[in-house]
């Protein structure tokens, strides 16, 4: 019963839209009407600027690491941290508050891979820093990023094989999500920044 709480808790969690939020606030526009039509970070980035975005990513980072943590804590089982994160992005992904339009992950699966493979996930964020500034496009670092951390979790021997097929799952959701951009790429039309 407990662990149905924890991921209905997870997917509200998930659900706040801090981009959304933000842009209501500073605006009292919808986010999802602009730039990118994206409820995250990198649309926050567009349309609001740097510090308005930086802010976007921490929250929603840290969404990410509130649910994996108070999931480690309670139940003491990493397959149901990782099921709570990728919760949390299906919540973020389809925000039951937002009409089930809201972004697409990144950045609260980067805090589900911090707060449950913190070296794996720091390794594959490097990669993904260097491929954003080398490429200029944030998609495709976020994509690096999506595929690596999972396979950099199979080396790390305190996770259960559950919890690092989860994160599969979880990076599939979210790369799914980036199937626009992964064409725009391929066309030569995605926007850089």
């Amino acid at each position: 019963m407990m662990t149905i709480v924890l991921f209905v808790i997870s997917y509200l969690i998930g659900s706040i839209s801090f981009s959304y939020l933000l842009t209501k606030v500073l605006r009292n526009e919808d986010i999802r009407n602009h730039g990118s039509g994206n409820a995250g970070a990198t649309n926050t980035l567009r349309v609001l600027g740097k510090k308005p975005a930086i802010a976007v990513l921490l929250l929603d980072c840290f969404k990410g690491i509130l649910v994996v943590s108070v999931a480690l804590w309670i139940t003491g089982s990493s397959f149901i941290a990782v099921l709570c994160g990728l919760i949390a992005v299906l919540g973020h992904n389809y925000p039951v508050f937002y009409g089930f339009k809201g972004g697409k992950g990144v950045a609260t699966a980067i805090g589900v891979f911090a707060a449950s493979a913190f070296l794996p996930s720091l390794i594959a964020g490097v990669i993904a820093i260097i491929t954003i500034w080398v490429s200029r496009f944030v998609s495709l670092g976020s994509i690096v990023f999506l595929i690596l951390t999972p396979f950099f979790m199979l080396y790390q021997f305190n996770l259960s094989l559950e919890a690092v097929l989860a994160s599969f799952v979880l990076s599939f959701v979210s790369i799914w999500k980036h199937r626009g951009n992964i064409a725009r790429i391929w066309s030569g039309n995605e926007r850089k920044i």
